[in-house]
């Protein structure tokens, strides 16, 4: 793995630095610039990494991920700009559009945005990457080389693909413990102690979850091998479908997608 320069050092970015750590990645190869000494603090003692208290200080290696608050990244990359010399950015600012970071970066395209999902901070995320095309394939397998540490990845050919992925696994995690959360609460209001039924819960997801992936078969065949005729999951999924549980899910990534793209339009608009 090439030398990595991560700009931000929020609970993403320690995720991340953990998951190269772990692949094999020196802590002498990675360098983080934080302002929050505590942060600061505690990624030194946890990793070992380099650390910086502005980016003034740093080397920026070849690799560089800004994983900064949407909000701030327009002076960060401002900052950022004359210090550029053909890196590769890989941008975890979700909902800055390439174009705006280029722009803000004063013309520097070598862009891949990345969009990895909360389940990342325990290494089983997924992200959706996208590459500018001035990113050539070695590029894009270094950038998917970092966001392996912490998961998968899927790419996208269009960039307004990235609010779908906003959408569904961004957003996703919300709604499953919002599920997990009702499944929880139906048990406790049917006479099961609140211990119980969260455990069932969480761990019916978890196991379904795992059996999912790695049976490799459609989600619907293996719901319809749970789904005796006549049995208690044919009465439980009947209910489920006349309350149209399954237009509201597509309704809610659809009103999530537009909100991606709603907050993309305003955040192209700080600078």
């Amino acid at each position: 793995m090439h030398k990595v320069s991560f700009i931000g050092g929020g609970n993403m970015a320690a995720a991340i630095i953990g998951g190269l750590i772990a692949s094999g990645t020196q802590p002498a190869d990675i360098e983080v610039v934080e302002i929050n000494a505590d942060a600061r603090a505690q990624l030194s003692a946890r990793f070992g990494v380099v650390t910086h208290t502005d980016l003034s200080q740093a080397r920026l290696h070849g690799l560089i991920v800004l994983a900064v608050k949407p909000q701030t990244l327009p002076d960060v990359a401002a900052a950022l700009a004359s210090r550029l010399a053909g890196q590769l950015v890989v941008s975890i600012a979700a909902g800055v559009r390439v174009a705006d970071l280029a722009r803000w970066l004063g013309g520097h395209n070598r862009i891949v945005r990345a969009m990895p999902n909360t389940p990342a901070l325990v290494q089983a995320g997924i992200t959706g990457l996208f590459a500018a095309p001035a990113v050539g394939q070695d590029a894009r397998s270094q950038a998917e080389a970092v966001m392996r540490a912490v998961g998968g990845v899927v790419w996208v050919d269009d960039e307004p693909q990235l609010d779908l992925v906003t959408a569904v696994s961004g957003s996703g995690p919300a709604y499953v413990f919002y599920f997990i959360e009702s499944l929880e609460a139906a048990g406790v209001a049917q006479g099961l102690p609140s211990e119980t039924a969260r455990q069932l819960a969480l761990q019916t997801f978890f196991g379904a979850a795992k059996l999912a992936l790695e049976s490799g078969e459609e989600p619907g065949v293996l719901r319809q091998r749970v789904t005796s005729r006549g049995g208690t999951t044919e009465r439980g999924i009947a209910v489920l479908e006349a309350a149209a549980v399954n237009l509201a899910i597509s309704q809610a990534v659809e009103a999530a997608s537009r909100r991606s793209a709603e907050l993309g339009d305003e955040l192209g608009r700080l600078a």
